[in-house]
């Protein structure tokens, strides 16, 4: 088993404990940024997101990872790993989730997906098209992991972008606070059973856009 095939399936492994496993609080650290995107007609088609992992998590998953230059990964260097990454996160609705005017939307598999790496940390870019485009007078977008074993927070600079969207749309992004203390306070049979098994949504990243 080659190298990069190797680092690719433990990635994968670690993205499946993400729905899975039972923890009192986040493994893995990511900084969102996402587009809305718009069609012509003023009906959205999907979203693209820009993840970036945190360092001790870059690290693990290019360690041993072969290179031209030391210490630096092209795309093409990472194009494994970025298409096991995004097959892994197809289980878990890749923790994006869509309602239209209050009716729950669904995506299609990735596209234009693809790694870099820059400053020792990995980001994964990768657009989600709707299966159906729509064009609702709300859009609420919710970015989280139910389990809380990856803690998204979106972008302190840019967070949310509308490209191409009619005039007159309205963004606002609710910001979840910091759970991590919460959790910890939980023991692992609580976050398995009961009201607290899906305690991630309490921290969801809550994109709006209102249109006219």
């Amino acid at each position: 088993m080659g190298m990069r095939v190797l680092l690719g399936l433990l990635l994968a492994v670690v993205m499946m404990l993400a729905s899975g496993a039972s923890s009192a609080h986040p493994h893995v650290w990511i900084t969102a940024t996402s587009e809305l995107l718009y069609a012509e007609d003023g009906s959205i088609t999907g979203v693209r997101h820009a993840w970036t992992f945190d360092d001790m998590f870059s690290a693990y998953a290019v360690q041993g990872l072969e290179a031209k230059k030391k210490g630096a990964y092209t795309r093409e260097e990472l194009g494994s790993l970025a298409q096991t990454n995004v097959e892994s996160l197809k289980e878990y609705a890749y923790f994006t989730f869509a309602r239209a005017d209050g009716k729950k939307e669904r995506f299609n598999e990735p596209i234009d997906y693809f790694l870099d790496y820059k400053d020792t940390v990995l980001t994964l870019h990768f657009t989600l098209p709707l299966k159906t485009p729509v064009k609702p007078k709300q859009l609420v977008l919710e970015v989280f992991d139910r389990s809380f074993f990856i803690d998204f927070q979106m972008a302190k600079d840019n967070p949310v972008k509308l490209v191409g969207a009619p005039v007159g749309c309205q963004m606002k992004l609710d910001r979840p606070s910091d759970g991590t203390a919460t959790a910890q306070k939980l023991n692992e049979q609580t976050f398995m059973d009961g009201p607290n098994a899906n305690f991630g949504m309490m921290f969801a990243n809550k994109i709006t856009v209102d249109c006219p």
